[in-house]
């Protein structure tokens, strides 16, 4: 099956250009194989990662047809099915199927398909992600773990580190200081980790602002993505449940704003709008600076004819309130 590449090419600090490649390949070849064989049989200059072939060293990270994967993971036939599936992809039997693929996102490029990722590996180190024992004597023993608090690691172990997640992550595109999910994830691992000592001083660190877990967007494109299924958003989401169990709604915008979101919900079945503005972004009147930040919204809204001048609670409050009570304790009961 003849199959035409379109990849995306650029030197460091130049504009990308598109250059095309016609293959003829099989539908079980993967897209590694395919770029080796450009490299090999057309064009020596092209430039990309790899290693083991295998979806075990994470080299080879790039985007493909619009998202982050693994060249060596993803073969041409499962690759044009996808495409065929999307509903804005036109179907055309006479036109030779197209592949298109480019350098991970996020980071800027070296060459070609190379991308530099020191970002990805110094927001890694900030979350420190090593087992800390230093204030233990040394042990006559290793530190051994239960079954239980070892499946606690199961799926944070698993990432590679690809890059993938970072690749698509919507929080780090506008917010440079956000540490990625690849590197959250790997830090609710320590959290996790029964051998670690420094828990409440981890989540004190992650805690901090929107570069910590509350940069994050909850846009999903990491759990999309991920090739390991380590699920970084979850993984996210168990580090907010890790803080809000000993922070109070008045220490952070962050922390309130989660509060607040549930305690009105269950109040009322859904959000009552002014409660929301008073007590997230004023916190209870205590934020004069915040209300007034609010102020020329609510006028906006006001004249418009947009403002909640009452709120009346949804008639099922009562069985949205049981589910969260019943969600709760089972979070309690972990």
């Amino acid at each position: 099956m003849q199959v035409i590449f379109k990849v995306i090419r650029q030197e460091k600090n130049s504009s990308p250009h598109i250059q095309t490649y016609q293959l003829d390949v099989e539908a079980g070849n993967t897209i590694l194989d395919c770029l080796n064989r450009i490299k090999w049989e057309q064009d020596g200059s092209l430039a990309f990662r790899k290693n083991c072939r295998n979806t075990i060293c994470g080299s080879c990270g790039m985007r493909i047809n619009g998202r982050s994967a693994l060249a060596c993971k993803e073969n041409v036939g499962s690759e044009l099915q996808r495409l065929q599936s999307l509903p804005t992809q036109a179907t055309d039997l006479d036109r030779i199927p197209e592949i298109t693929v480019a350098p991970m996102g996020n980071m800027p490029v070296i060459k070609d398909l190379v991308v530099d990722m020191s970002s990805f590996w110094n927001h890694l180190e900030a979350v420190e992600p090593y087992v800390s024992t230093q204030a233990r004597l040394v042990p006559e023993r290793e530190f051994l773990q239960t079954p239980q608090e070892r499946s606690q690691l199961e799926k944070t172990g698993n990432c590679i580190l690809c890059g993938a997640c970072y690749s698509e992550c919507n929080a780090r595109e506008v917010n440079p200081n956000f540490v990625g999910p690849h590197a959250l994830a790997k830090a609710y691992r320590m959290v996790a980790d029964s051998r670690d000592e420094r828990t409440r001083s981890r989540l004190e660190e992650y805690n901090e602002g929107t570069q910590g877990v509350w940069g994050c967007t909850r846009c999903f494109y990491c759990n999309t993505v991920c090739p390991m299924g380590v699920e970084p958003l979850e993984q996210i989401n168990q580090i907010k449940q890790e803080i809000l169990a000993f922070k109070e709604t008045q220490d952070s915008r962050s922390i309130r704003h989660r509060k607040v979101l549930v305690d009105l919900v269950k109040q009322g079945g859904w959000i009552d709008e002014r409660q929301f503005g008073l007590q997230v972004v004023g916190n209870y009147f205590r934020d004069l600076r915040g209300l007034l930040s609010i102020g020329p919204l609510g006028l906006r809204m006001l004249i418009r004819g947009k403002f909640p001048l009452s709120f009346e609670p949804s008639p099922g409050a009562p069985v949205v309130r049981s589910l969260i009570e019943a969600v709760q304790k089972r979070e309690r009961g972990k």
